[in-house]
């Protein structure tokens, strides 16, 4: 995707979202990231868990060292790393992460056990709309890409999706002109595009929602059960 599709963005596009999709098959992207920044406590003990801050890669290798600085959830010293590719505008992401998602949090990610890792994988300019939104609002990232895969029925089907992906910012501080601002930023866009780009030329991913555990890919069922049993597998 060239810089100058962002003009479908600015101009409130109301093209539909099948011409746009390529297959389900702070604003900077230079943003300051510290390691196993930590506010919260899990509610059984002692666990540090991240706050929603950017952080320092894990370790050296590849799959922990995108061009867009991770933001997790779930344990800082938790020995289990899960990955997930997600695109905004695929169905089966959002039934992820309305099905399986909020029940690997209780078990697994709220309670320290494992590190998750929502990553961004732009498949067409509304993905890329809704994570320069999510990125730019720092600590919230978890929190608004939620908000977007729970409402994507909503949204996805606007005739201004670009109004409508507004909408849902507004209700996380957003103000017209900050929203103008995100979407023009060129170094986030970057970052977003080139974390694309590694995943596709050195991960091999070809679809989302596309899972790597410790590294790993799953090839598993996407769903509670199949995590949850690989999960275990390894913890």
């Amino acid at each position: 995707m060239s810089l100058n599709r962002r003009s479908l963005l600015l101009a409130g596009s109301s093209v539909g979202l099948a011409t746009l999709i390529y297959g389900c098959s702070e604003s900077n992207a230079e943003a300051e990231v510290t390691a196993n920044v930590v506010t919260e406590t899990a509610p059984e003990g002692d666990v540090a868990l991240y706050d929603g801050s950017a952080i320092e890669p894990i370790n050296g290798d590849a799959i922990n060292n995108p061009p867009l600085a991770d933001r997790p959830m779930g344990g800082v010293d938790a020995e289990l790393t899960v990955v997930e590719y997600v695109s905004p505008t695929c169905p089966h992401c959002a039934a992820f992460h309305m099905t399986a998602l909020p029940q690997l949090k209780e078990e697994y990610i709220d309670t320290g056990r494992i590190r998750f890792i929502a990553r961004p994988f732009r498949r067409n300019v509304l993905d890329l709309a809704i994570f320069m939104v999510a990125e730019a609002s720092g600590e919230q990232y978890n929190e608004i890409l939620s908000a977007y895969m729970e409402s994507q029925n909503v949204w996805a089907a606007s005739e201004n999706p670009r109004q409508a992906i507004f909408d849902i910012a507004e209700q996380f501080g957003f103000t017209q002109e900050r929203f103008e601002e995100v979407l023009t930023d060129q170094e986030l866009l970057a970052a977003i595009e080139a974390t694309r780009e590694q995943a596709l030329n050195e991960f091999g991913l070809q679809g989302t929602p596309t899972f790597y555990i410790n590294g790993d890919k799953f090839e598993g069922t996407p769903d509670y059960a199949g995590l949850s049993a690989e999960i275990e597998n390894r913890l």
